[in-house]
């Protein structure tokens, strides 16, 4: 009798830079009965998640709740903007911003791409020249990445607000904070972001399946005159029900009561401290990696990403069948590669309902998993990381103390 394949004993660890893993409490605030989404209760529920949600986004605007992931967010920004033929600003950080310039291309936008090597982040000042040299004001809007999730770069969101200012452009300025809501500091209102795209799967700490989008008084305005076909994302009909606690259609009801809570989670535990628990994490994890003798992909240390980290191989070994074994031996799920790096690195995601035990195994895993390779490295990255951690706490605790 044939035998089936072993089990895999004790918890996987998904290090993949989202979906992340759910938390308990969001898988029991989604395990409910249904109620009517037209109802009275609905209502009630609805509304709290609207204006949960606007408090992550740090905004008192409207944020627009779709039954989709981040991509159709990425649309949603685009259409209720935009209109067929207008050109767009849009930087090459890495693979999703390569997609979302894709998906412009196809809606019949212009998109310029201010090119990268993916290994550097965005330069501000490239930003401000390109509209310096817009003398008719002909690009619309300026879109990009707050964090580019295939390559570990974290875009300074206020200096690119501050670029566009220092150009005197009217362009709208469009962000995907999908990699970096709740783990990163984020700030619709105070930067001035007019379109601000949001997903659930990552800091949220939920499934696939629900975006956002953040809108300004000047991206309402704009969207009175956009052009581009839209239907299932629209604005008008979304705001307009949403201000008595419905949708123009069958929302996702359950995946709104897990909202509810991963809100919750978020604030008892204090936005500053979410941010400072993934900035102490993703710092651990590139001690790490430097320790190791490996490289970091993002060269630019002043944007690196507090969500995820992207460790380039040395030549000749391949990232894929790295993950492949790790996978297979120690239940591990790492990040893929993309682009010209494909096969060359991968990623490790420290995002989410993360701690540092958590990371600590993971690395640990990870230091196991690069031997077993036979990839070329130092001892010493977990060390490193648990040294980093301990002094991290150890910090302010003696700062209290004296």
């Amino acid at each position: 009798m044939a035998q089936n394949s072993a089990r895999n004993v004790g918890r996987h660890f998904l290090q993949i830079p989202g979906p992340t893993q759910l938390p308990d409490r969001v898988l029991r605030a989604m395990d409910t009965p249904m109620i009517d989404h037209r109802g009275p209760e609905f209502a009630k529920v609805a509304k709290k998640a609207l204006d949960g949600i606007k408090t992550i986004f740090k905004t008192t605007n409207p944020v627009v709740i779709y039954t989709a992931t981040g991509t159709g967010a990425w649309e949603g920004a685009l259409v209720n903007t935009l209109s067929p033929g207008d050109r767009v600003l849009m930087v090459e950080t890495g693979q999703f911003a390569a997609l979302w310039k894709k998906m412009a291309e196809r809606l019949g936008l212009k998109p310029e791409f201010i090119s990268t090597d993916w290994r550097h982040g965005i330069d501000p000042k490239a930003i401000e020249a390109k509209l310096r040299e817009d003398k008719n004001k002909e690009i619309k809007a300026v879109c990009v990445l707050h964090n580019e999730t295939s390559t570990g770069a974290l875009t300074p969101i206020a200096e690119i607000r501050k670029a566009i200012d220092a150009a005197d452009h009217p362009a709208l300025f469009l962000v995907d904070t999908i990699s970096s809501l709740a783990s990163a500091d984020y700030r619709h209102d105070e930067w001035r972001v007019d379109v601000s795209v949001g997903g659930a799967q990552k800091g949220l700490m939920m499934p696939p399946g629900m975006s956002f989008n953040a809108i300004s008084d000047k991206a309402l305005k704009a969207n009175q005159n956009a052009k581009m076909p839209k239907s299932f994302f629209a604005w008008d009909d979304m705001l307009g029900m949403n201000k008595i606690g419905f949708f123009p259609y069958t929302p996702a009801t359950l995946m709104l009561h897990g909202l509810i809570e991963g809100v919750a989670m978020l604030h008892e535990e204090g936005l500053d401290n979410v941010f400072a628990r993934h900035n102490r994490l993703a710092e651990a994890t590139r001690r790490a990696v430097k320790a190791w003798g490996l490289e970091n992909l993002n060269k630019n240390a002043s944007q690196h990403s507090p969500t995820i980290t992207a460790i380039l191989l040395p030549e000749g070994h391949d990232a894929d069948k790295f993950r492949a074994l790790a996978l297979e031996t120690f239940n591990i799920s790492y990040g893929a590669s993309f682009g010209p790096y494909a096969g060359k690195y991968f990623r490790i995601g420290h995002l989410g309902d993360i701690n540092d035990g958590t990371l600590i195994g993971a690395l640990g895993i990870t230091e196991m998993a690069l031997e077993l390779a036979g990839i070329p490295h130092k001892k010493g990255g977990v060390q490193a990381a648990m040294d980093y951690i301990a002094q991290a706490h150890a910090g302010p605790k003696r700062a209290a103390a004296e």
